[in-house]
């Protein structure tokens, strides 16, 4: 606990961002107010309201001669590139592709390896980090409530090692992609000078150096629970590892409640999800699901005092393959925000799920889930995963 408490730099201000509707106007304000250069990563950003209210954002950036940097994924973002791209481009705004996707989809590994980062970084200042697609909160299948989702802005000391994940990545696909004319030449220092009081470290997942960062910054914390863990996921497949470390942490007796996904989205991984139920209710793990709306959130607060927001589920896909970035904070006023925020959610819209009641669940249904888990490991194995995950 001590050498973890070490990792995270004192001199932050951080502000929770709930949802779209706190989420965008935010970032709306700050590109509005930005002066010289902008970074924005994304794994979505879609040709709705909000897709179009960022885009005419970046386009006055652009305008006030501000070096706009936007990358988006070629696979999630794939439609951006035919209906919007070309207008930014023309409007001034620098646009890179990672991964774009050629032809039909292939299980390949590589292929699997995409930008799931949502940050932004206006002039080495002001960063947001979060799960926050460019996407309208209401953008749900069959118009369902707004999706539920968290995003944080973030100034202080961290700045410097956001700025430089973005300059590192846009770097390293300019080169891929051979365009040499959008390389950084001229930049300019983040502003690391502390300005708040709260302790923060911020957290990647690439193929790398940080290959399992974010995993073990997760375990670290559950392994050293003592009271409480509220993770709270929107897709939650982990692997033995992590599973091991929620039941030792309920073994010993913390509290471990696990906010989940209760509307079906991907048939496959909902069912999948559902396969581990048995064997985490066993272990004393509650299991509390959300069917109020689709809920996309990647957050978890740990003993009061550890929490994190970001963009990585707990699946095999986030922790082994994709592109993710996540803050962790260590204050126990950010801690009691988030703590609050998610059990207002779960007043409003969620139900836990007894043991009893998911041994009363029809034998189909639970066949059903143990098959679903099963494929996918089967997938995990022909895409070269650990026999771990």
């Amino acid at each position: 606990m001590d050498e973890r408490k070490a990792e995270c730099l004192p001199g932050h201000r951080i502000a929770l961002l709930e949802s779209g509707t706190q989420y965008f106007p935010a970032l709306q304000a700050a590109l509005d107010a930005a002066e010289f250069e902008v970074f924005l990563q994304t794994y979505l950003f879609e040709n709705d309201e909000t897709g179009r209210r960022i885009a005419a954002a970046l386009t006055r950036c652009a305008s006030r001669n501000v070096a706009v940097r936007l990358m988006v994924d070629g696979f999630g973002a794939r439609e951006f590139v035919e209906t919007m791209m070309p207008q930014l481009l023309q409007a001034g705004v620098q646009v890179l592709v990672f991964r774009r996707e050629i032809g039909s989809f292939v299980l390949r590994r590589h292929r699997l390896r995409r930008l799931h980062r949502k940050v932004a970084v206006i002039d080495g200042r002001l960063a947001f980090v979060g799960g926050i697609n460019v996407i309208d909160d209401m953008h749900t299948p069959h118009h369902t409530p707004p999706r539920y989702d968290y995003a944080v802005s973030v100034e202080g000391p961290i700045l410097a090692e956001i700025l430089t994940s973005c300059r590192n990545l846009w770097e390293q696909v300019a080169w891929v992609n051979l365009r040499r004319r959008l390389l950084l030449r001229d930049t300019r220092p983040a502003r690391t000078d502390p300005v708040g009081e709260l302790s923060a470290r911020y957290v990647i997942r690439d193929n790398l150096r940080h290959r399992r960062d974010i995993e073990s910054a997760y375990l670290d914390a559950i392994n050293d629970a003592t009271r409480e863990i509220l993770i709270a996921n929107a897709y939650f497949l982990p692997g033995r590892r992590f599973r091991q470390a929620l039941l030792q942490a309920a073994a010993r007796g913390v509290s471990v409640r696990l906010l989940l996904q209760g509307r079906v989205e991907y048939l496959l991984l909902h069912y999948a999800t559902r396969g581990l139920y048995g064997s985490l209710l066993e272990g004393g793990v509650r299991i509390v699901e959300y069917h109020s709306s689709f809920l996309h959130a990647k957050v978890a607060v740990i003993d009061g005092l550890w929490s994190t927001v970001g963009s990585s589920n707990i699946d095999p896909f986030s922790l082994l393959l994709a592109r993710e970035a996540n803050v962790i904070v260590r204050d126990a006023g950010f801690a009691a925000e988030l703590r609050e925020s998610l059990e207002r959610a779960i007043e409003r819209g969620a139900a836990e799920l007894k043991p009893a009641d998911w041994k009363r669940t029809p034998l189909l249904t639970r066949v059903t889930s143990w098959l679903a888990y099963g494929l996918v490991r089967l997938m995990m194995g022909i895409t070269g995963f650990s026999r771990h995950h």
